[in-house]
């Protein structure tokens, strides 16, 4: 059974501000530049990551972390402090 990204995000959280351990995960879509922009094309898609004590949050792109799958887990547990 695959993990989600935000199951693993949300497994080994440790706020970097307050060192909260709970968090909780909403993904968002944006616009970018030109016609995408004109016709509120949302193309481009982040992961926002938000501490549930002090509120603090990080954006992260889901392509690039569901691209290096592997490295997910060590990345999360040098930033986390897993």
């Amino acid at each position: 059974m695959k993990v989600s990204i935000e199951d693993s995000i949300r497994e080994k959280f440790t706020c970097v501000k307050c060192k909260h351990e709970y968090c909780m995960t909403k993904k968002g879509a944006m616009t970018g530049t030109g016609f995408s922009k004109m016709f509120d094309v949302q193309h481009t898609e982040f992961l926002f990551v938000s501490c549930m004590n002090c509120g603090y949050v990080e954006v992260f792109d889901p392509e690039i972390l569901e691209g290096k799958r592997k490295e997910l887990s060590t990345f999360l547990d040098i930033f986390f402090g897993g």
